[in-house]
């Protein structure tokens, strides 16, 4: 009976996934904003004035139906862009055999993101000036800052000055969060190279940075091992992934990532936590979150795990639960819908879904 069960919900659910969502659904209003202030019912800013941020991060947000909007309409504060370096162009992906020549960074997020922000700092008559700092894409919490995190699938050394280049029209606009050789001055977007971002790229310029790096996480807890604490920066990116790129692995401790160098502080949940075979974190592997929390949080980084258990739903709730309550900043997700409405009560219907 349970197998039979289980059968309806799988395609039931299949036949529901070919039909857009509500959050697709309301992305319209994004896509196609410049109709909107047409009457006297809207303002300018009013594409997000009923969405709240939520501590969401979207997972490979460039499989969505619709990339950036949907997780924009959702109230999640991050998404995330593969790049990958052909021909002097940056292409979005997951693979390079779904590479295609229009799914471009400029194309999918950062052209977006100018059309969102310039309509979130409009120049009119009762507002003649732009506001200092510049207001984020979400009209409920303006000085929220969107993570746009850029995971380098090809040679970090090769793509980071490509990366640079295509994020001038937020630079330029003010619109980019950067170090300003004393202290973070926060915009609207932030910026975060993962996979392999090279780090001496990112650390080269100590007056002025406006992409951060993607700390690895178990490696800021105090008892991990050491070795010459005394080395140098290698002055080549090593593709090593994320974390470990641009860097040797030498000089790697707790005080080599801070936050004027780094943003996220993140880590596989299955290589650091391990995978929760009952069903429910052991209070050993509480622990491990406990502390690598404290770790990143001591140098002023934001914690996120990839990789997080995903089936059934109540397995995923759980870990879920756990990782808010222990303080994570951020939940990497690909369930837009119940991350940021917080739709986590046990139902018996987790352990087939």
């Amino acid at each position: 009976m349970l197998g039979v069960i289980q059968f309806i919900t799988l395609a039931c659910g299949l036949v529901i996934s070919f039909f857009p969502d509500e959050i697709d659904r309301a992305t319209q209003r994004w896509r196609h904003q410049d109709l909107a202030p047409s009457n006297s019912g809207h303002w300018p800013t009013d594409v997000s004035r009923d969405i709240f941020p939520a501590r969401c991060h979207s997972h490979n947000d460039y499989w969505r139906r619709v990339p950036l909007y949907s997780a924009l309409q959702a109230g999640c504060v991050g998404v995330e862009a593969d790049v990958w370096l052909f021909d002097d162009e940056l292409f979005v992906g997951h693979s390079i055999a779904s590479l295609t020549p229009t799914r471009t960074l400029q194309r999918m997020y950062i052209d977006p993101l100018m059309k969102v922000l310039r309509r979130q700092n409009p120049t009119t008559h009762f507002h003649p000036t732009p506001d200092e700092p510049r207001n984020g894409v979400f009209d409920t919490d303006p000085s929220r800052s969107l993570i746009l995190l850029i995971d380098f699938k090809t040679d970090g050394e090769e793509a980071f000055s490509y990366v640079q280049a295509q994020l001038s029209p937020l630079r330029e606009s003010g619109y980019l969060t950067y170090y300003n050789g004393t202290g973070i001055v926060n915009g609207p977007v932030t910026v975060v190279g993962t996979g392999n971002a090279p780090f001496n790229r990112i650390a080269a310029n100590t007056k002025y940075r406006d992409i951060f790096f993607d700390a690895p996480l178990d490696r800021l807890v105090d008892n991990v091992d050491r070795i010459d604490p005394s080395a140098r920066l290698e002055e080549r990116a090593d593709n090593a992934g994320q974390g470990l790129s641009g860097i040797s692995d030498a000089v790697i401790d707790p005080d080599t990532f801070d936050q004027t160098n780094s943003y996220y502080a993140s880590v596989s949940f299955k290589k650091a936590v391990g995978i929760p075979w009952a069903f429910h974190l052991t209070d050993r592997q509480v622990q491990t979150i406990r502390s690598q929390i404290r770790a990143a949080h001591r140098q002023g980084l934001k914690v996120r795990y990839w990789g997080t258990p995903s089936w059934p739903r109540s397995l995923r709730n759980h870990v879920w639960r756990v990782l808010v309550r222990e303080g994570v900043d951020m939940l990497n997700v690909d369930d837009l819908v119940s991350a940021t409405r917080k739709e986590w009560t046990p139902r018996i219907s987790d352990w087939w879904h």
